[in-house]
């Protein structure tokens, strides 16, 4: 009976020391718990204050959208967003709103396409959007606004010092983009001149030349094509990508460099941190020492017609704008969200539809586009359309078409009963 009590003794005195372990391993672990929230939160107030923050709230709508209002005092930058913790493109409260500067000039073009009644197209469109990015557009407030968008419809992941000093460089454009011709109808008439391969044979130079304006991107090859796609350029469209790398993948068909008729006005759209560090050395007037383009020297590419003066950047919620309400991709619903963006001929067609009354595209995907190879360089070969991830062909194409159909602007297309020795019918 002794051992037995003396046994039940010894398994309660082990019950009760291993109770007591646990006990004081549990007090251990809430005690460092305790301590370790309270030194975060700690942490976090002297962060918030001396960062002045006044509000952070994130909230997860039913649909999964996630939903950030940040709002913080002007001289402060707010931390960046980085596009890997999205799985598709985010939508923010304020996604739909942009910068919009003074009303356009009254236009004494009765053909204007501001005068249309298109429902859709009156509904989406905005006169006077704030087109282009210059010293005076930016400040900490607009930053973090900007910060919420990925590239190039935003700041979204850049630093702020990779970004404002450049920015803090481009002169406030002096004039708007194009004007009335002296003697004309009061009328501002523009073609924009794309690349496809619809072009090829199609001798439409003298069409295209006659307008007011001809607008250009990219690998704007004339030299030797004139009769098809003419020789004007007034305004060229570009990134620092497209204006550097056209120069030597082009250089076979005859392409030496950017168009560079005298009086010529250059568009850049900064798509990435590469254009800034571009803009930043263009500027300048210096070459740039390291990085993408390291030893290249930026006015070069521009064959002794750059001017500050007729040098514009676009804005990015004009870019913003042209992908939410004309061109919002299924692609954006995607993991590859942050890849797409409108292609540079898209971006040019509506920078004409904001400064032109009438635009005519040449050169754009038609319904019929496997008749025709990709590039109308391409002459002897059947070249075919590639596509892209980062772009969305097949939505700009049918969005050329309704534009067309709208009489918003005019799309040359050939149709199967065009005749070969006639290519150039509408």
């Amino acid at each position: 009976m002794n051992e037995q009590r003396t046994t039940w003794l010894l398994v309660n005195v082990h019950l009760i020391l291993h109770i007591s372990q646990m006990a004081i391993h549990l007090f251990s672990t809430l005690t460092f718990l305790c301590f370790t929230s309270v030194f975060s939160i700690i942490c976090f107030l002297s962060w918030t204050h001396n960062n002045r923050w006044t509000h952070f709230l994130i909230k997860v709508r039913e649909n999964d959208t996630l939903l950030i209002n940040l709002q913080v005092e002007p001289e402060t930058v707010i931390p960046r967003f980085q596009k890997m913790l999205f799985q598709k493109a985010p939508t923010w409260t304020f996604d739909d709103l942009y910068i919009q500067d003074a009303p356009p000039r009254p236009t004494k073009c009765a053909q204007s396409l501001r005068t249309s009644k298109d429902e859709f197209f009156s509904r989406a469109f905005l006169p006077n959007i704030r087109l282009y990015l210059h010293k005076d557009t930016i400040n900490m407030s607009e930053w973090n606004r900007l910060s919420h968008f990925n590239n190039p419809f935003g700041f979204m992941e850049f630093k702020y010092e990779e970004v404002v000093p450049a920015v803090k460089l481009i002169p406030k454009p002096k004039e708007p983009l194009l004007s009335p011709k002296p003697g004309g109808d009061g009328c501002v008439h523009c073609a924009v001149v794309g690349t496809a391969g619809i072009l090829n044979g199609s001798r439409m130079g003298a069409e295209i030349d006659a307008h007011d304006y001809v607008f250009r991107m990219n690998g704007a090859i004339t030299q030797g094509y004139e009769e098809d796609v003419g020789n004007r350029t007034s305004v060229y469209v570009h990134t620092a990508h497209s204006i550097t790398t056209s120069l030597y993948l082009l250089k076979k068909y005859g392409y030496k460099g950017a168009p560079h008729d005298e009086g010529i006005k250059y568009v850049m759209i900064p798509e990435g941190k590469r254009d800034f560090w571009w803009l930043n050395f263009l500027f300048k007037g210096e070459k740039i020492p390291d990085g993408y383009y390291k030893n290249k020297e930026p006015r070069q590419y521009y064959s002794g017609q750059f001017n500050e003066s007729r040098f514009y950047v676009l804005h990015q919620d004009f870019l913003r704008y042209v992908k939410n309400r004309f061109l919002k991709s299924k692609t954006l619903s995607g993991g590859h969200w942050a890849m797409f963006r409108p292609t540079n001929g898209a971006f040019a067609i509506f920078l004409a539809l904001h400064t032109c009354d009438t635009v005519d595209a040449y050169g754009f995907m038609t319904e019929d586009y496997k008749n025709y190879p990709n590039y109308y360089i391409h002459r002897d070969t059947k070249s075919k359309v590639i596509f892209y991830i980062n772009h969305d062909y097949i939505l700009e194409k049918d969005l050329w078409h309704k534009l067309h159909n709208s009489k918003i602007m005019k799309l040359y297309q050939r149709t199967s009963e065009t005749k070969e020795e006639n290519p150039g019918t509408r």
